[in-house]
């Protein structure tokens, strides 16, 4: 079972948050998280990355949404600066987080993780494989080398799904290997669909979480499966998913931050779960 945390701990990682700028004011602009919501609202498929709303949503709804989420400006009339993430949502969501990996951890179920965002989150979800492997969880792997044609602003790609440190990612074609951390940045929730029928035609075990980003987790989600995972202001998929129940957590946070800068917070997600090794 998740641990309290001891207040100095909570209080490190909230100036961590602010310092790198993973909450506060962020790198991701007004502009284009407002791009978002309306391509959202419009149910554009790259804006949706795998959740089928249940209801209309329109933009005004989307940026109330966010501001309870995030903590970003509820004002349509702010157009302009930088997106701000409030820390004690984040901190919240954080804290949720855990407390499903420790639930999953004690039963010892089988996990899949999955990143549209390798370059930066690798290390993140990496250490969560690793732990949970340690804990009993049997962590899943399947479709290795299986391709999945995604539709890029280049037009249709050809990805490969590999996997590094038991995380799920598309890799380029000719990419050195599947045990190379090369891969690339996708929103698509094909590649967790691709994943999720290799499972179901083997015969199983399908995974009782599932912890990812971008269509990772909104695919998984949108299937029924227990999904958790973090996001960005400008990706309003899965806190819209968490409104309607397809999705458990949301972390809100800047996604694309040095990869060093995520290391406290798996310290801190490790030991509030119990998996610190």
């Amino acid at each position: 079972m998740p641990i309290l945390t001891p207040p100095a701990a909570r209080a490190r990682l909230r100036a961590h948050l602010l310092a790198a700028r993973l909450a506060g004011v962020v790198a991701t602009a007004r502009e284009e998280s407002l791009r978002s919501y309306r391509g959202f609202a419009a149910r554009d498929p790259r804006l949706l990355i795998g959740i089928d709303p249940e209801r209309a949503w329109t933009e005004r709804d989307v940026i109330e949404l966010m501001a309870d989420k995030c903590g970003v400006s509820a004002d349509p009339r702010c157009v302009s600066g930088q997106d701000v993430i409030d820390p004690e949502l984040t901190l919240a969501a954080l804290e949720a987080f855990s407390e499903r990996l420790a639930a999953v951890a004690e039963r010892g179920a089988p996990v899949l993780l999955g990143t549209g965002h390798p370059h930066r989150l690798l290390g993140f979800y990496g250490a969560l494989a690793d732990a949970l492997s340690a804990a009993g969880c049997a962590v899943l792997t399947p479709a290795k080398g299986r391709s999945v044609d995604i539709t890029t602003r280049f037009g249709l790609r050809t990805y490969n799904l590999g996997y590094v440190r038991g995380v799920a990612m598309v890799q380029e074609p000719g990419a050195p290997g599947p045990c190379c951390a090369t891969g690339a940045h996708t929103h698509s929730p094909l590649p967790v669909r691709t994943v999720l029928d290799a499972v179901a035609e083997a015969g199983g075990p399908l995974p009782e979480l599932v912890v990812g980003d971008h269509g990772w987790v909104c695919g998984a989600g949108q299937l029924g499966f227990e999904a958790i995972g973090l996001a960005d202001t400008n990706d309003p998929a899965p806190f819209v998913g968490e409104a309607e129940g397809r999705v458990a957590v949301v972390v809100p946070l800047d996604d694309a931050v040095r990869s060093d800068y995520y290391r406290p917070l798996t310290r801190y997600v490790l030991n509030r779960a119990c998996l610190s090794q």
